[in-house]
């Protein structure tokens, strides 16, 4: 398990001098913010069976996370859920099993947490695999419980997302820099929603 300080930081998941981190293909291009849909946790309970059914007792966590996961929230149509198996670098024990169920290996970050992403298109889903002791799994809970219950911060991130979104749209940008562009306001209210955890806030 990760410490509480691993929890609240935020490494650096830069890739290593010549290292690359697409498997396929590279950064998607920007898809639209759209408004909340009450079929995504449908989306989810979907392919965590999917999931569930491919790797039955090699998964340790599953959780839908990111803003699909909150009621309300404007998001990408795309769910995002954390996957915990035992060795993320032990790709032959998840990956072919997921891709038999129509999952794609499109990143591979060693580096970060170990951390690999499999995508699905129907429904869109980014799948995130980490390992037991990685802090992100943990952090993104905490990110999302904290949206549930805080409808102030829920609508101030919802209005960065659009306001993100229609720049990165706009200039044709790819989801990475749509991300690059709400960062200040995630970490504001990540700061929030550790110090309420408990958590030690840099």
């Amino acid at each position: 398990m990760p410490t509480a300080a691993q929890i609240a930081s935020f490494p650096n998941d830069t890739p290593p001098p010549g290292a690359s981190p697409w498997v396929a293909g590279g950064p998607s291009p920007m898809v639209a913010v759209v408004d909340a849909d009450p079929a995504w946790p449908a989306w989810f309970a979907r392919l965590e069976s999917v999931v569930r059914g491919a790797l039955g007792l090699r998964v340790l966590g599953l959780d839908h996370i990111g803003s699909t996961s909150v009621p309300d929230l404007p998001a990408k149509p795309v769910v995002d859920i954390d996957l915990v198996v035992a060795d993320p670098d032990d790709e032959d024990g998840y990956v072919p099993a997921l891709e038999a169920v129509g999952f794609v290996l499109w990143v591979r970050e060693p580096w970060w947490d170990g951390h690999r992403l499999l995508r699905h298109a129907d429904p869109a889903c980014n799948l995130h695999v980490f390992g037991p002791d990685s802090a992100c799994p943990w952090r993104d809970r905490v990110f999302r419980d904290w949206l549930r219950t805080h409808d102030d911060d829920r609508d101030a991130y919802a209005a960065a997302k659009r306001e993100a979104s229609a720049a990165a749209v706009a200039a044709g940008e790819h989801a990475m820099q749509y991300n690059a562009r709400k960062q200040d306001v995630i970490r504001e209210i990540h700061g929030r929603a550790f110090a309420a955890a408990g958590l030690p806030v840099r």
